[in-house]
């Protein structure tokens, strides 16, 4: 699964990395360390124009859910049962999103503990998770739009420290993916394992156990 991530960049680096006119939003990013479910984080789509940046809440509310409390189970959307969950079926065809990182986390099993690692480019740089989004409308009329992060089997990066990752998708690809004309069959082409040799991971300490922790100290490397 995905359950945290990183995006530790400003926000003048967020809208020159996804083609973004500054006049065209209002700021409302700072560094983030210990990114978690039911936080607002940072979405990009296409409106059918250009795209646009906002914030969604993490964990996806169905259009059709009766209340809001799903959305604290839906953080993550298995890549291979999308057209199956009636939750994800319709946003997968219409509702996509990027959603930027540049590190995720995952808990390595232990004997006796859970090892936490910060996962993310050789580079170091920002790369887009595959997300859905989705409006929910409450009963006095007020919107709620809420996302999920697409998971699919681990690349060999990944495989020693978990069993499911984020799906990440190259540069050459964003476009695409949150494209409205993109066909059903380029879609699924893109759910699949993001390259490991471009890829890192590094063990990290355990502040990042609490989410009330959102510092530098998160992502710090130690070794052991």
């Amino acid at each position: 699964m995905c359950g945290r991530f990183t995006l530790t960049v400003t926000w003048e680096e967020l809208l020159s990395r996804f083609l973004i006119d500054p006049e065209s939003t209002n700021p409302f990013h700072a560094p983030r360390y210990n990114i978690a479910p039911t936080q607002m984080v940072a979405a990009v789509i296409h409106d059918g124009v250009r795209r646009r940046i906002g914030q969604l809440r993490w964990g996806l509310v169905p259009s059709w859910a009766r209340d809001a409390a799903s959305g604290a189970k839906m953080i993550n959307a298995r890549s291979e049962t999308l057209e199956e969950k009636p939750a994800y079926k319709i946003p997968f065809l219409r509702k996509r999103c990027l959603i930027p990182a540049d590190g995720f986390y995952e808990w390595q099993r232990t004997a006796d503990s859970k090892k936490p690692h910060r996962i993310g480019m050789k580079n170091d740089g920002i790369f887009s998770m595959a997300g859905l989004y989705d409006i929910w409308t409450a009963p006095d009329g007020s919107k709620l739009s809420t996302c999920t992060v697409i998971t699919t089997r681990p690349n060999p990066l990944m495989q020693h420290i978990h069993d499911r990752m984020p799906v990440i998708l190259r540069p050459e690809d964003e476009e695409l993916w949150i494209s409205r004309n993109t066909s059903r069959d380029d879609l699924r082409r893109l759910l699949e394992p993001y390259p490991a040799l471009e890829m890192k991971a590094t063990i990290v300490g355990t502040s990042v156990n609490s989410v009330k922790n959102d510092t530098p100290e998160c992502i710090q490397p130690i070794t052991g």
